[in-house]
């Protein structure tokens, strides 16, 4: 039990010290031996665990993609209306990417390795993008959105928009502002896509939400 406890400890290590190495470098500029040296463990016990630098960083995308769905849990309830989660889930992806490396390193690693699936096979990109359609078909019925709108196109919308961000924001090394790039892009996007009546609620709503994480 106690050797099965040290595993899983070393384990931890090493995906932190993979996420802190991938976040800063890269997946192509990373390297094992910087991982090995950023985890303090020994080159034996990464091979232990993990076979390769992709085995290893898909490992860190499975455990990103898994708090970022455990942060955003409560924007599932059925009770929450569905404009509102999809705003709310977003600034929690702006803010653990500039505050948690796990889920940092799991957004920049599945843009650069290219197929956006974890060590399981899973495809992160359609998660996401299944919520993001599944919200917006109940923001329809909700009246939140105009009833006209697609959810299918909607869904990659917000989801193209989100990912944008990121990506621009990493790309020009100004992760620290990606929740205020996400309330900008609210506010420009929401004429767009919710009844007239309701554009006041909704672009306050997305301020409100930008206030939690600057101050």
């Amino acid at each position: 039990m106690a050797r099965q406890a040290r595993a899983e400890i070393t384990r931890d290590s090493v995906l932190a010290g993979a996420a802190d190495v991938f976040l800063r470098l890269g997946y192509a500029n990373a390297s094992l031996s910087e991982i090995i040296a950023q985890s303090n463990v020994t080159k034996g016990a990464l091979y232990f665990h993990f076979g390769s630098k992709e085995e290893l960083a898909r490992a860190v995308v499975d455990q990103g993609n898994e708090r970022l769905v455990g942060s955003c849990q409560g924007f599932f309830d059925s009770r929450v209306p569905a404009l509102e989660a999809c705003i709310g889930i977003t600034y929690v992806v702006a803010d653990l990417s500039m505050n948690d490396p796990m889920v940092g390193a799991m957004l920049k690693l599945t843009h650069q390795i290219g197929d956006y699936r974890g060590a399981q096979g899973d495809n992160i990109a359609k998660s996401w993008g299944d919520t993001y359609r599944l919200l917006s078909e109940r923001a329809i019925v909700q009246g939140d959105l105009e009833p006209e709108l697609d959810p299918d196109v909607v869904g990659v919308l917000l989801q193209q928009m989100t990912a944008g961000v990121h990506i621009i924001a990493v790309g020009t090394d100004a992760i620290d502002q990606m929740a205020s790039r996400m309330e900008r892009m609210w506010y420009f996007l929401l004429p767009s896509i919710v009844p007239p009546e309701k554009l006041p609620y909704f672009r306050e709503f997305a301020a409100r939400r930008l206030r939690r994480y600057v101050p």
